[in-house]
C-alpha cells in the first residue's frame, strides 16, 4: 500500500436523509411497509414530505453511513456516489468531506436532483423509508477509479444499487477490479424487498465476487429462500469467505465455513432510531478486518458502533467511535493479515 492508500473505499447511493418521526397510524394512512424501504419518483417524494411533521435534514446513504462511521474509528475512508450540483448535493458533498471521507465526484449539472430518503421513526425506534434516487441513479462503470479500487484494502458496495441498470456495470466493474489487485469485496444485501427484486443476481455476485456478506435476518433468509434463520445460516457456510448476519437485539453471527462467532449486543439505554444501526455495525467490522483484528473483535466494534448509532437520531456517529472503543475495549494490537482472516 502506498501513502495515499484507504482502508476502504464504498460506492453507493449519495442521499441527503429527512428524519421526522411518524406513528404507525400515519404510516397506514400513506400505506407505506414499516421497516422496509421503498423506491418512489419525485411527485409522491414532494407529497410525502408536505406531510411530515418537523424534520430534519443530514447526508445519508447506506454505504456513506458506513464511511463516516470507519473515518469516525479512525480509519481511512474514501466514497463513490453521485449528486446534482444543487442545495442537497451540496450538503451531502460537505457533510461526508467533513467526517474525514475522501469525496471527488464532480456534481451534474443540468440532471435530476440529489437524492433524498423521507425517513419516518416510530415511537419504537423503528424506520420506514421512501426514497427518490434522482442523480444517485446515474453512477456508472466511467465512475469507478480504478487505482482508487486497487489503493484501497476492501471495497465495499450497497444491494440498493442493483436498481438502476448501470450502476450494476459500476458494481461489476468494482468487484472485477477489486479481484484482480487482490482486495477484498464486501457487499451488503441492503433489504429484503431489495433481495426479492434481484435474488438471483446477487445470488451469482455473492458466490463469485464477494469476500464479506453482510445481511440481517430477514435479508438472509429472503436470499436462501429458508424456512427459518437456522436454515439460511447452514445455507450461508457454503459460500466462500464470510457471512456477517446482524439480528437486532440478538447479536450478530459471523459465518465462515464451519466455524460460527456469536457476538452479543452491545446495551443501549433507549433506542431513539434504527437509522442506520446495520451501516455503523458493517463500518465497525470492516474497520477491525483492515487492522486484522480476530473476527469476534471485529463484530464487536461493529456493535459498539451499532449501539452508539442508535442511541440517537440520524445514521451518523455523534460521538467519535476511536474514543468510545477504547473505552470499551481498551488498546487493541495489530493482530493479522485481514485478507488471510477471511479467505482462510
Amino acid at each position: 500500500m502506498t501513502e495515499n492508500s484507504y482502508d476502504v473505499v464504498g460506492i453507493g447511493n449519495a442521499i441527503v436523509d429527512v428524519l421526522a418521526h411518524a406513528d404507525d397510524s400515519f404510516l397506514s394512512r400513506h400505506k407505506m411497509a414499516k421497516g422496509a424501504m421503498t423506491l418512489i419518483e419525485a411527485p409522491v417524494a414532494e407529497a410525502l414530505y408536505a406531510s411530515m411533521g418537523p424534520a430534519i435534514e443530514c447526508s445519508g446513504g447506506s454505504v456513506a453511513n458506513s464511511m463516516a462511521g470507519i473515518a469516525s474509528l479512525g480509519g481511512r475512508a474514501a466514497y463513490i456516489g453521485k449528486v446534482a450540483d444543487d442545495q442537497l448535493g451540496s450538503v451531502f458533498a460537505h457533510d461526508i468531506r467533513a467526517t474525514g471521507v475522501t469525496f471527488a465526484a464532480s456534481p451534474i449539472v443540468g440532471g435530476p436532483p440529489t437524492a433524498r430518503c423521507l425517513v419516518l421513526v416510530t415511537p419504537d425506534g423503528q424506520r420506514t423509508m421512501h426514497t427518490y434516487l434522482g442523480a444517485a441513479t446515474h453512477i456508472g462503470p466511467e465512475d469507478i477509479d480504478a487505482a482508487l479500487i486497487k489503493r484501497s484494502k476492501i471495497v465495499y458496495m450497497e444491494g440498493y444499487l442493483w436498481d438502476p441498470p448501470r450502476a450494476k456495470e459500476a458494481i461489476r466493474r468494482a468487484a472485477t477490479l477489486a479481484r484482480e489487485a487482490k482486495r477484498l469485496v464486501a457487499f451488503t444485501l441492503s433489504d429484503p424487498f431489495c433481495v426479492d427484486r434481484h435474488r438471483a443476481e446477487f445470488m451469482t455476485l455473492a458466490e463469485k465476487y464477494v469476500d464479506v456478506l453482510f445481511a440481517n435476518e430477514a435479508e438472509i433468509i429472503s436470499l436462501y429462500q429458508a424456512p427459518d434463520f437456522a436454515a439460511a445460516v447452514e445455507q450461508a457456510r457454503r459460500r466462500p469467505g464470510l457471512s456477517v448476519l446482524t439480528r437486532s437485539e440478538k447479536g450478530s453471527l459471523v459465518v465462515a465455513g464451519s466455524s460460527t462467532h456469536e457476538i452479543a449486543a452491545e446495551k443501549v439505554g433507549q433506542v431513539v432510531d434504527s437509522t442506520g444501526a446495520g451501516d455503523l455495525y458493517a463500518a465497525g467490522f470492516l474497520y477491525g478486518l483492515t487492522q486484522g483484528y480476530d473476527l469476534p473483535v471485529c463484530g464487536r466494534i461493529g456493535s459498539i458502533a451499532a449501539a452508539e448509532a442508535i442511541s440517537h437520531l440520524g445514521a451518523r456517529p455523534e460521538a467519535p467511535l476511536a474514543t468510545l472503543i477504547e473505552r470499551k475495549l481498551g488498546r487493541l494490537a495489530p493482530g493479522a493479515n485481514a485478507n488471510k482472516a477471511v479467505r482462510n
